[in-house]
């Protein structure tokens, strides 16, 4: 990759990190979503299995201050998502999905993890470890700790290209 090519991917991802930390702290698109909560201090565990294009459960009720793990399971024969988010923050998010699909680090059913540590600039890389969120081969789970601290439209969603947009993500309402 010639440095020019490297210089405008390194400002896209950026701005594109820049633009979704921003949401999910105090200020940003998605203030008062939550922030991580720690597994000791679940209230209730919540599995959620991953197909190709759905969530199951659709959708999940919390109340405001509720700590949520969430045992997130790939279903699918291909990579997913379980990001917590505004519809904000999952827009701003899917352009760097994009990238990432563009760079070779998801390829259809699988990660190329050693894609996924390249360094892409003023300490950005592709490696995805946002505690809103995580990315799964198909046979994959991981969890997600999650403390809801507001009020709002907050969605889970897969933001790898094309899922969003065929319905793959799911409604937090609070109760």
């Amino acid at each position: 990759m010639n440095a020019s090519k490297l210089l405008v991917l390194a400002s896209a991802m950026s701005m594109s990190a820049t633009a979704f930390a921003a949401g999910a702290h105090s200020g940003g698109h998605g203030a008062n979503i939550g922030k991580p909560g720690e597994a000791s201090q679940a209230d209730r565990t919540i599995t959620v299995e991953m197909h190709d294009n759905y969530y199951e459960p659709e959708s999940i009720e919390v109340k405001p201050g509720e700590t949520v793990r969430f045992v997130i399971e790939n279903k699918g024969n291909l990579v997913h998502e379980f990001n917590i988010g505004t519809p904000e923050m999952h827009e701003a998010h899917q352009e760097e999905m994009m990238m990432m699909v563009e760079h070779g680090v998801i390829q259809g059913g699988k990660l190329n993890r050693q894609m996924m540590e390249m360094d892409m600039g003023n300490g950005h890389s592709m490696k995805h470890d946002d505690p809103n969120s995580v990315l799964l081969e198909p046979g994959q789970s991981r969890e997600v700790v999650w403390k809801f601290t507001g009020k709002g439209n907050i969605e889970f969603a897969c933001n790898v290209p094309g899922h969003y947009q065929s319905g793959m993500y799911g409604d937090v309402s609070f109760n």
